[in-house]
């Protein structure tokens, strides 16, 4: 097959309409099933004596922000997200489960941040290449070392196109990195990966951090593990919604789209089926 041309520079779009309820309810899905495969909140080895101002950056619907205010009551958790419903959701569960340390802000991270020099100890970014075009993320990375204290850390957590045995899934999937490259938004040379992983530390290293580090997780929802049914429920809605995206960038027909939608929906309730996630987290400090 001809490589994939670009026919996009990418304009910061999510590939996902960012007000929908039902990617507000399948963000909360992953962002639980995303802590617990990555075994906490926080790199393990990591000191939080000296970690008081979190922000968490394009949260949506605040899950991460309110369980890490939960768990860490001393803190002050910032969130902050360009959607409107999301970021009014989130001020509201805050405001319900009472945790007055969280707080919930409309912003966009392709903008100046509007937050002080040295203002948090730690931030956290969590799969955000679905909205970042390849030119974004230097001038994102040097903003978040402007905003991060001395001494304190920036974690990057992206993933990879996953691995599966079943055709319309893995075709799917394909075709998602496909428009991903063509909306500039991959760095895989013909589109058939998103390619970041590998990256990371080369842009918190060139941003100025040090002391970086790295951690790979793998996510296994085949049929029959705990993780199946959960990660099941976040494809149906992603690959669902997520179809408008395929057809805009001329990856895929309605009729196309739809059809594989319908047949992958029948492969992930198999009993032989097969899919695995990769993904990385890179976090550096910046010089004290």
């Amino acid at each position: 097959m001809a490589e994939e041309q670009e026919t996009s520079q990418g304009d910061g779009t999510y590939f996902i309409e960012a007000e929908n309820a039902a990617e507000m309810a399948r963000l909360i899905n992953q962002d639980r099933i995303l802590t617990r495969c990555m075994g906490g909140l926080f790199p393990p080895q990591l000191d939080l004596s000296n970690v008081h101002d979190i922000l968490d950056i394009a949260c949506g619907p605040g899950g991460w922000v309110m369980d890490v205010a939960k768990a860490y009551p001393d803190t002050r958790v910032t969130g902050i997200d360009i959607s409107q419903i999301m970021t009014e959701f989130a001020r509201y569960q805050a405001r319900e489960q009472e945790l007055l340390n969280a707080h919930f802000v409309v912003m966009d991270a392709f903008k100046p941040l509007d937050f002080p020099d040295n203002s948090f100890d730690f931030v956290n970014a969590r799969f955000i290449s679905g909205f970042m075009s390849r030119t974004a993320w230097p001038p994102f990375l040097l903003e978040c070392l402007r905003i991060t204290r001395p001494g304190g850390l920036t974690r990057l957590t992206e993933f990879e196109s996953p691995i599966c045995n079943t055709f319309a899934v893995a075709r799917l999937c394909e075709m998602f990195a496909r428009a991903m490259y063509k909306a500039g938004q991959s760095f895989a040379p013909t589109g058939g990966q998103v390619a970041i992983t590998p990256l990371l530390e080369r842009f918190l290293r060139d941003a100025g951090y040090e002391h970086i580090q790295q951690m790979a997780h793998a996510l296994n929802a085949s049929a029959g593990t705990p993780e199946h049914l959960a990660q099941y429920q976040n494809l149906m809605v992603s690959m669902k919604l997520g179809q408008p995206y395929l057809i805009k960038m001329s990856i895929a027909s309605q009729q196309e789209a739809e059809s594989l939608y319908q047949q992958a929906l029948e492969e992930m309730m198999a009993p032989d089926y097969g899919i695995i996630w990769y993904f990385l987290s890179a976090w550096g400090e910046k010089p004290r």
